[in-house]
C-alpha cells in the first residue's frame, strides 16, 4: 500500500525502537521523506542509508531552538511537513517516595515539554496559508490511562500527553487548519525501553518481559511493527475524520 505517497514526515526518536519501526513503515507506505530526528544523530546517520527516504536530523526535543531549526529545515528542503510523530520519550522507575525531583523533572522535560514543543512547531508549519494541513501523532502509553505504583513520573507525563493531544486537536479543528492530532497508547512493547525499565527493577530484561507478558490477555507483548501499523493509518488520509482520539493498542490490558 502507498497510503503516504508524497508525504513528508518527521519522527522523533526515529533511530531506534518504535520510532524506527514507524519510519520504516512510513517509507514502505510511499512517504517522500522521513526525517529521523534523534538526539543521537550518529545512530540516525547509521540507520539512514537503509532507505533513500530517510534523512537524519539532530534534535533535542527539550530545546525550542532545536525544534524551530528541524522543522524549518524540513520545510525548506522537502517543501512542507505533513506528519509529525512525537515518539521520543524516557521512563524512570520510581514511586512517589523514591523519585528525586531531578528524575521527575527530566521525565516531564522530555515526555511533556518535548511533545508540547513538537506540536507547537508542527502546527506552525502545517496550518494555512503556508502549510497544507497534516497529522500529528503523539506516543502516549497505557500508562497514560492506568497507574502503576512505581511509575509516578512516567504515569504523570503520559497522562499529560493524552490530554494535550485532545486540546491540540480541538484547537486545530476550531481554527479549520486541516491538522489532526491523535495519541497512540501502546501496551508492553519489546523495545529498548523495556530493557531500560528492567535496569531500574529487580528483574532481568527477560524476566521482566515474561512477567509483563503474563498480564496481557493476548498472552504476548507487542512488536514495534504493530504500533507502526497504527501510526501509518493515523498519518494517512484514511483517518481524515479521526482527531482527538486515544488509540489503545495493548493486547487487552486496559479491558480488564
Amino acid at each position: 500500500m502507498q497510503r503516504l505517497a508524497g508525504k513528508v514526515a518527521l519522527v522523533t526518536g526515529g533511530a531506534r525502537g518504535i520510532g524506527l519501526a514507524i519510519a520504516r513503515r512510513f517509507a514502505r507506505e510511499g512517504a517522500a521523506a522521513v526525517i529521523l530526528a534523534d538526539r543521537d544523530n550518529a545512530e540516525a546517520e547509521r540507520v539512514a542509508p537503509e532507505n533513500p527516504a530517510f534523512h537524519p536530523c539532530p534534535l533535542d526535543v527539550t530545546q525550542d531552538e532545536d525544534w524551530a531549526r528541524a522543522v524549518d529545515r524540513t520545510v525548506a528542503r522537502h517543501g512542507g511537513l505533513d506528519v509529525l510523530v512525537n515518539n521520543a520519550g524516557i521512563a524512570v522507575v520510581g514511586t512517589i517516595e523514591s523519585l528525586t525531583l531531578e528524575e521527575w523533572r527530566r521525565v516531564q522535560d522530555v515526555n511533556v515539554d518535548g511533545t508540547f514543543l513538537g506540536c507547537r512547531h508542527a502546527v506552525r508549519a502545517m496550518k494555512p496559508p503556508a502549510g497544507r494541513g497534516g497529522a500529528i501523532i503523539n506516543l502516549s502509553s497505557v500508562s497514560g490511562i492506568v497507574g502503576g505504583h512505581n511509575l509516578a513520573a512516567y504515569n504523570a507525563s503520559k497522562g499529560a500527553v493524552r490530554l494535550l493531544t485532545k486540546s491540540v486537536a480541538l484547537h486545530c479543528a476550531r481554527q479549520r487548519y486541516g491538522v489532526r492530532c491523535n495519541s497512540i497508547h501502546p501496551g508492553f512493547t519489546e523495545t529498548d525501553m523495556l530493557r531500560d525499565l528492567a535496569a531500574g527493577s529487580r528483574y532481568t530484561p527477560d524476566e521482566l518481559s515474561e512477567r509483563l507478558r503474563a498480564s496481557v490477555p493476548l498472552g504476548r507483548n507487542a512488536a514495534a511493527e504493530e504500533i507502526a501499523g497504527l501510526a501509518a493509518y493515523l498519518a494517512s488520509d484514511e483517518a481524515g475524520f479521526v482527531t482527538g482520539a486515544e488509540m489503545v493498542i495493548d493486547g487487552g490490558v486496559t479491558a480488564q
